[in-house]
């Protein structure tokens, strides 16, 4: 029960990390009229990636860590994941909604975090008996 406290201190330090990352790298590039507001996601995620693989991996995981390769392929794999998920309702609530597009990815970010440490704890990060 300690371990799960100890992880979910770290995830949410290093989500609220990542998370206030992607969201500024959106709200600059957004703002600055560079990008619009889905492109602008795009590389907020991208950014937000790096930020939150490293966290999870030296911090959050460090206990049940397997090798740097299958750690950052499986959490790349379900990092776009819920991007894509991130991606399609913040498109939709954009379209359907008249709320601010940095409220929404706000919004969005938190939602899908929940969904990212139940899959990172236990499939992402987790040790294998594969010996690769």
């Amino acid at each position: 029960m300690k371990k799960l406290s100890h992880q979910l201190g770290w995830f949410i330090a290093v989500g609220a990390t990542a998370a206030a990352v992607h969201w500024l790298v959106v709200v600059l590039l957004v703002s600055g009229n560079y990008l619009t507001p889905l492109v602008a996601n795009v590389a907020g995620w991208l950014v937000a990636f790096g930020v939150s693989f490293t966290g999870h991996y030296q911090l959050t995981f460090r206990y049940q860590r397997q090798g740097l390769r299958q750690s950052i392929s499986r959490f790349f794999v379900l990092s776009a994941a819920g991007f894509t998920i991130n991606e399609a309702s913040y498109a939709w609530l954009l379209h359907q909604t008249s709320l601010p597009y940095d409220a929404l990815l706000a919004a969005i970010l938190v939602a899908v975090a929940v969904l990212t440490f139940i899959a990172s704890r236990l499939w992402a990060f987790a040790a294998t008996s594969d010996p690769r």
